[in-house]
């Protein structure tokens, strides 16, 4: 499997909604990935929903199907209200993880996609009011019936990972990691590492903050997902550009792209690690994918791990 992944969610859903849509450029920039050594496809349903996973459908049509590792994830449902007690991760979006759910979602999902399987298929949320034992004997089936060949979570504990693999093997964890969102380097990436889990950071840019493309939130357009993030509220903002101020000047240093020593970092955090970053836009698709050849000395590494924490939670 390549070493970076592309995450398809930006596509069709959440950023710079009030552009339109250029399908054929990001069906260019799929098979540009998949030319580049990428081979993890990430979407979900619940993209658009449904358009995201139609649009990677048709980008895989034909023999691009063969060389993709196809991922997508079951469990999020847009227009519903979140489960009681839980943090509302997306706004407008709640959890399902019935098992009659995952049987028919699966279908849909491969109808959409175009194909007769997933190489992944993930469960976005752990649904509070199912037990987890539950929904992952729902993707178990979809397994043994042979329409994934493997399944995975996204934000979870380690709890929540061993009492699933109780029940089937875990392939993989999904979770937020990046300069500014290290929570998963205390106890979940260790324990991925130490049971053969692949661990696929989600958002590796900061949602493209740590790449420097932005320094207000007025470049933000108004329905744009990123403008109700706290960390994306302008006073907040404002504070955090001093985490990309101190990336850039590693970056100026090596000769590359805050984007590049940003994901450089994720990488180096483990072998097992594959980070999907999302683009639509081919000059930063070969920025992303270039990381991968930039190394980075123990200074460089300890200077980044040396950053500021970030102003305000991640939602």
């Amino acid at each position: 499997m390549g070493v970076v992944g592309l995450g398809c969610m930006g596509m069709t859903h959440a950023y710079d909604l009030d552009t339109p849509r250029d399908d054929a450029t990001s069906i260019a920039v799929i098979h540009q990935a998949i030319d580049l050594g990428v081979t993890l496809i990430d979407t979900a349903d619940v993209y658009g929903p449904y358009t995201n996973e139609e649009l990677v459908g048709r980008a895989l049509a034909g023999g691009w199907r063969d060389r993709a590792v196809l991922a997508t994830k079951v469990g999020l449902v847009s227009g519903q209200r979140p489960a009681a007690g839980t943090a509302n991760t997306s706004p407008g979006v709640g959890r399902d993880g019935r098992p009659g759910h995952i049987r028919a979602s699966i279908d849909a999902s491969l109808r959409r996609l175009g194909t007769d399987h997933v190489d992944l298929y993930q469960l976005h949320r752990v649904d509070p009011e199912v037990p987890l034992e539950e929904t992952w004997g729902a993707m178990a089936e979809v397994v043994a019936a042979g329409k994934a060949r493997a399944i995975g979570l996204s934000e979870v504990t380690v709890d929540e990972i061993r009492r699933a693999q109780s029940v089937h093997p875990v392939a993989s964890v999904q979770s937020e990691l990046s300069l500014w969102t290290r929570d998963p380097l205390a106890e979940v990436l260790p324990y991925c590492a130490g049971k053969g889990i692949a661990f696929l950071p989600f958002s590796p840019l900061g949602r493209g903050f740590l790449a420097g493309r932005f320094t207000s939130a007025d470049q933000l357009q108004d329905n744009d997902f990123r403008r109700g993030l706290p960390r994306f509220q302008q006073d907040t903002l404002r504070a955090n550009l001093a985490i990309v101020d101190r990336v850039r000047a590693i970056a100026d240093r090596l000769g590359a792209s805050p984007a590049r020593v940003a994901l450089a970092w994720v990488l180096a955090q483990g072998g097992h690690v594959i980070p999907i970053p999302g683009t639509k836009t081919p000059k930063y698709l070969v920025d992303n994918v270039g990381a991968a050849d930039l190394t980075l000395d123990a200074a460089d590494l300890a200077e980044l791990d040396t950053l500021p924490a970030p102003e305000g939670a991640r939602y």
